[in-house]
């Protein structure tokens, strides 16, 4: 019987084994998962997790029966330590598995402040897992003073929730503007003023110098020689890809662990999707870090393991929540060189382009903008952005 092993239990390894099942599968499935929890939603973790407003049995993608019901087989709170491609056997503690099929599914980790500036300190902390997460519950609750570096979409979702928590929200940035690296001025200009509007003190062109404290961080040098007095401190500094065991095992690697169009790396019977897998993408390559490239994903490579031969072709979309605000985002704006703005009342949008091409649209509390935007990058339209930008455009009349 055919032993598919799935390494990661997060939403592309869910989606898989999921998937496995649904096209008909009937060998062995186990999925392992570093965390003790069975697969859960991690976009809800720093907003409505966070804030109190989704209880933990609601974060689940599936509850635990499911697996027993499908009889894929869970190992949670067991990292797959080591990995041997030649033998086909990965190590589990004390224990060797052998599988016939392996998937890496194993995301990304966050950075991490270094521990000469005071990273090591108790009540700093990065947001990615439950447990990082419930480890910010209770300073939480108790208000007080929060240092935010990181002017990232992690960076804001955190500041957004401590702000409505009541807590006292600095964040620094050393860009000269947030969302510096994955959003035009434009939008980061709205959220800025956004942030600052629920009375987050934003300082940018400002780096974190040192943490201080004994044992537990108490205050913060700033680069522009500000000391601040905090209390909790979330890094929101970035994150790479899960890989450090796949590249011990000598699994090729590039921006992630590379792939083929079909989501097999260069090593025999190893697969991986989702976070931590860059893929052919538009004459290059690309790694995206979306629940929808994760589902997306993992399907199409679930199905390749049965021996579909399909090509995954990314449509990428995104998505922030912070305060009452909806962003979402169709498509890739990398090379853009124009950005065009429609916006009636409390909705808003971005349109990216490159020359005459419609590349994406980042879209404000304007979910009709962001569906049009999405259908039209899909089906490879590209209104003008004269037209995009006059009001009086029927936008729907141009998926016509």
């Amino acid at each position: 019987m055919t032993h598919i092993v799935v390494v990661g239990a997060g939403q592309a390894g869910a989606s898989l084994c999921a998937k496995l099942r649904n096209a008909g599968f009937t060998g062995q499935i186990t999925l392992i998962g570093n965390e003790p929890v069975p697969p859960y939603q991690r976009p809800p973790l720093s907003k409505t997790y966070l804030l109190g407003e989704m209880p933990l049995d609601r974060l689940l993608l599936r509850p635990e029966q499911f697996y027993t019901e499908q009889d894929i087989t869970l190992r949670l709170g067991q990292p797959a330590e080591q990995i041997d491609t030649a033998a086909k056997t990965l190590v589990l503690g004390r224990e060797v598995l052998h599988y016939d099929e392996l998937v890496l599914a194993t995301g990304l980790t966050p950075r991490r402040l270094p521990a000469s500036i005071g990273g090591a300190l108790a009540g700093v902390h990065v947001v990615r897992t439950l447990a990082h997460v419930d480890a910010l519950a209770a300073p939480f609750l108790k208000g007080g003073s929060l240092l935010v570096v990181g002017g990232g979409y992690i960076g804001l979702e955190a500041a957004a929730v401590a702000a409505q928590k009541g807590l006292k929200v600095t964040l620094v940035e050393l860009a000269d503007r947030l969302l510096s690296r994955v959003a035009c001025p434009e939008t980061a200009a709205y959220f800025h003023e956004l942030h600052q509007h629920h009375g987050v003190d934003i300082r940018l062109g400002t780096s974190l110098e040192r943490l201080d404290g004994d044992g537990h961080v108490t205050g913060a040098l700033l680069s522009d020689a500000t000391r601040l007095d905090v209390d909790i401190v979330i890094a929101g500094i970035g994150v790479i890809p899960g890989c450090a065991t796949a590249e011990a095992a000598g699994i090729e690697m590039e921006n992630g662990i590379k792939t083929d169009a079909f989501g097999r790396t260069t090593t025999p019977h190893v697969w991986a999707a989702g976070d931590c897998a860059s893929f052919p993408h538009e004459g290059g390559r690309i790694r995206l870090e979306s629940v929808g490239n994760a589902i997306d994903q993992a399907e199409i490579v679930a199905e390749n393991l049965l021996g579909a031969e399909k090509p995954y072709m990314a449509k990428p979309w995104f998505w922030s929540d912070q305060y009452d605000v909806k962003l979402q985002i169709a498509g890739l704006n990398t090379g853009y060189d124009r950005v065009v703005t429609r916006a009636d009342g409390a909705a808003r949008s971005h349109w990216y382009y490159r020359g005459a091409a419609l590349l994406s649209v980042d879209a404000m509390n304007d979910a009709r903008a962001y569906m049009i935007g999405k259908r039209l990058i899909e089906a490879g339209k590209h209104p003008s952005p004269e037209v995009v930008a006059d009001p009086a455009t029927d936008m729907k009349a141009l998926l016509r």
